[in-house]
């Protein structure tokens, strides 16, 4: 009877547990059996396994093969178990040594011809190895993504043939080290935008503040043009940031790519999208757009198309900034700290208050329309405003406007100013930190017991446009919130107003 024991790591949302690959041969009728909760895509392996140690030159043993994937209640799934496998049932039947194994993890699907093909989470992975003090092996096509784990050894190879001449000391492979570039960021320019200054002022504060916003106007007003320049107006993402950010998209399906490294994601799924589409979930928990949105931009078009119950699944993420997916025999957690960008029309046509006088819509028919975004939604929407049709002579004469890296410039200047305040955005602070650093002077505090009178606002919307006005002050370069601040925060609650 011979055993070995190689490293590798398994996926649990954005955690990756390490996973102990045992593998044994014994007397018997041949057979190759995997135990430890495997999935459909590991138990496949066996056939990948057998036919990559057959092509690359090294005999396949003809005994009873036992593997068995430590700790038996973890799920694993994947073709990442491919190479430690492989290598298993070489170092078990004394065709490479044991003896170096320990020193590393190996995760890798293997072809048919034992070449290394890329697995997803491989930066999720080498954060956790990185602190097991081992070095981690991995395909070619994965290291790029994992090296950006600065304090990770990443060794890359491009087949089982590589590995295994690397163990024997023949062709050492050497530490992967990621070139991120990370200086040529472009985003379109917001001065292409014609007119619309009032919106473009609202996503000025929506950057500096890291709020939430909704625009609500006709068609072909700019709102997607506007949405799409919003990432532009964002501070550089920190390196902390940045990490987090690429951790979660490299559990996705398409994996990170490092030429969107420091880039700040943006996501725009389709209103035919699921609640599953949007938060994540499965029976192998994988994140949704909300995750994948994490430190950027989520922009949802025609919010009022989306289903009513995908659309009620961002509530807690939008307060906690997580989201936990619960399955009957996993759980999982992913971060989902996100800035929302919504458009909507004024009614179902499209054209409430268009110059054209064009809508035939009831006030029944646009009440309908409009609760097609229940009240809990819109209350935890920081900035809802009306993006207006610009009539075609001023459209023409329109000059060109403010440019993005002018408006980025005060933006970043507020943002330095809320960190060096209160060490975070304005739109993370709680109830306590709100009482010490968004208490408007009392001008400000008594225009804003008359708008909660006459407008009947909720407890959080108060507490919103006491932060939306700590930010416009920030902009402003004031110390104290002012009843001018707050004055311009009130005008951001759109559909508070028109209620």
């Amino acid at each position: 009877m011979a055993l070995a024991v190689v490293q590798s790591r398994a996926l649990a949302g954005l955690d990756a547990p390490p996973v102990t690959v045992e593998v044994q041969l014994s007397n018997g009728l041949p057979s190759f059996t995997i135990v430890g909760l495997p999935e459909t895509e590991v138990k496949e392996s066996r056939d990948r396994v057998r036919a990559a140690l057959s092509n690359c030159r090294f005999e396949f043993p003809s005994r009873r093969i036992t593997v068995n994937l430590a700790p038996a209640e973890l799920p694993k799934e994947g073709g990442r178990f491919d190479l430690p496998i492989a290598l298993g049932i070489l170092a078990a039947s004394r065709q490479i040594s044991q003896e170096r194994l320990a020193q590393y993890e190996f995760a890798g699907e293997l072809s048919l011809s034992g070449e290394l093909r890329p697995v997803r989470g491989a930066l999720a992975m080498a954060l956790r190895a990185a602190a097991s003090g081992r070095a981690f092996v991995l395909p070619s096509g994965s290291a790029e993504e994992a090296s950006l784990a600065a304090r990770a050894q990443i060794l890359a190879a491009d087949s089982l043939l590589e590995v295994c001449a690397h163990l024997c000391d023949e062709r050492p492979l050497h530490r992967h080290v990621a070139k991120p570039t990370a200086a040529a960021q472009t985003y379109p320019e917001l001065a292409d935008v014609k007119g619309q200054a009032h919106a473009k002022r609202a996503l000025e504060v929506a950057a500096a503040g890291r709020h939430s916003v909704l625009m609500v106007g006709p068609p072909g007003t700019g709102k997607s043009m506007l949405a799409a320049r919003f990432p532009g107006l964002l501070p550089e993402m920190t390196d902390e940031e940045a990490l987090e950010s690429a951790a979660v998209q490299s559990l996705a399906s398409g994996g990170f790519r490092v030429e969107r490294w420091r880039r700040r994601p943006f996501r725009s799924p389709h209103h035919t999208a699921s609640s599953v589409a949007l938060v994540g979930g499965g029976g192998d928990p994988r994140p949704g757009e909300i995750s994948l949105a994490h430190h950027g931009v989520l922009f949802l078009d025609e919010m009022p198309e989306f289903d009513r119950r995908v659309l009620e699944v961002m509530r807690e993420p939008l307060e906690s900034g997580r989201v936990t997916i619960s399955r009957a025999a996993r759980q999982a957690e992913f971060p989902a700290r996100f800035q929302l960008v919504g458009a909507m029309n004024p009614c179902a046509c499209g054209y409430l208050g268009h110059y054209s006088g064009r809508c035939r819509c009831t006030p029944d028919q646009i009440a309908r329309y409009r609760a097609r975004l229940s009240g809990p939604l819109l209350d935890r929407i920081d900035l809802q405003i009306e993006v207006p049709a610009v009539p075609p002579a001023e459209l023409q004469r329109a000059e060109q406007g403010e440019s993005g890296s002018a408006v980025r410039a005060r933006v970043v200047k507020a943002h330095e100013r809320a960190l060096e305040r209160q060490g975070k955005a304005n739109a993370d602070l709680d109830t306590p930190e709100i009482d010490r650093h968004c208490l408007p002077d009392e001008n400000g505090a008594l225009l804003l017991r008359q708008a909660i009178s006459r407008l009947r606002l909720s407890a959080r919307a108060y507490h919103r446009i006491l932060k939306v006005a700590r930010t416009i002050a920030d902009l402003a370069g004031a110390s104290c919130v002012g009843a001018p601040h707050v004055a311009e925060a009130i005008q951001y609650r759109r559909l508070d107003l028109a209620a």
